[in-house]
């Protein structure tokens, strides 16, 4: 049964119930070749693309990735009226989120991660183990297509995850609006942003929204220069503190107007420098302590900021006021 040729037009994956209009049997449909990720849903197994375990990986990259393959796996049962939402969507869409965690406290993986799915109008809900199902009005969500999935599109994504944290309502919606402007060394510039502020109010304006109160405060922090989930955390921290808002990811020159470096978030005036440092690699971090060093002989201060402090709030935004009262 293994050897049997499956119609062409199947595709990598498909319903069982497609197969079966061309013509396929149940024998071929329990082939080894073949698996099964949702009920109704065949995989050709040769299709699959290589697992990547790298430990460039982060917990929150792999999440995407884990989120990403099961809607894939999904869509061959995916309704007309159905479509990839919240937490899915979100991942679709490459965007940041928090970790969802399992019942154990650890970072879900695979099957352990929601695949969220929703209903337009008054089409039947979803039915599938795994699957959270919602539903919403027909003038409730814009809808598109994108890398291959039907999916809310971000402005609709960003407000159905009301639900959030605002500093993680922020990141999430600084990296839809943001925008890809021209400066020394930037790729894509010229791109435009998946979504734009106004998109993000008139969709929530329309109707009645999950944590809109959050919704509302965080939507007046999006800022469409932020590059990092990291620098949009460090920016609404500092913000929240009392401080002045710091500029965004501007190219800084010296007097001769040599590019010394892109500065995270900076204070022109007062010439302080924040950069977030994430895990690197030892060409990168090599990278930037000859960028920060070129910085203070230039005559800027630099706050190198690491995960550990970012956490401890307190001491972060002490460290910037003190160089901020200079």
């Amino acid at each position: 049964m293994d050897g049997e040729q499956l119609p062409d037009q199947l595709g990598d994956g498909f319903s069982v119930h497609t197969a079966k209009m061309y013509g396929v049997g149940r024998g071929r449909l329990r082939s080894a070749d073949l698996r099964t990720p949702f009920h109704g849903v065949r995989i050709r197994t040769e299709a699959d693309a290589p697992v990547d375990d790298s430990t460039d990986l982060d917990p929150f990259q792999l999440q995407r990735r884990d989120r990403v393959a099961r809607a894939r796996d999904y869509a061959p049962r995916l309704h007309t009226g159905h479509f990839f939402s919240h937490h899915t969507a979100a991942s679709i869409w490459g965007a940041p989120l928090p970790l969802e965690l399992d019942d154990h406290g650890e970072p879900a993986v695979g099957t352990a991660l929601r695949l969220h799915v929703c209903a337009r109008g008054d089409t039947p809900l979803p039915r599938a183990a795994g699957v959270t199902r919602h539903r919403t009005r027909d003038s409730f969500t814009s809808i598109c297509d994108h890398d291959g999935l039907r999916v809310s599109t971000g402005a609709a994504t960003w407000v159905s995850l009301g639900e959030l944290s605002v500093h993680q309502l922020v990141a999430l919606g600084d990296f839809f609006c943001r925008r890809w402007r021209a400066g020394v060394g930037r790729r894509h510039a010229g791109r435009p942003p998946l979504a734009t502020l106004d998109e993000l109010r008139e969709a929530l304006d329309t109707g009645r929204r999950r944590g809109a109160h959050r919704l509302r405060t965080a939507i007046e922090l999006i800022r469409e220069d932020s590059w990092s989930p990291r620098e949009s955390e460090l920016r609404c921290l500092l913000i929240d503190a009392g401080l002045p808002e710091p500029e965004l990811n501007i190219d800084v020159f010296d007097k001769s107007g040599r590019f010394l470096a892109c500065v995270d978030l900076a204070y022109r005036d007062q010439r302080v420098a924040v950069e977030y440092h994430g895990v690197q690699h030892s060409a990168q971090w090599a990278h930037d302590v000859e960028r920060a060093a070129a910085l203070r002989s230039a005559g800027w201060v630099v706050i190198e900021v690491t995960y550990p402090l970012l956490k401890d709030p307190r001491r972060l935004v002490a460290r910037v006021a003190a160089a901020l009262a200079r």
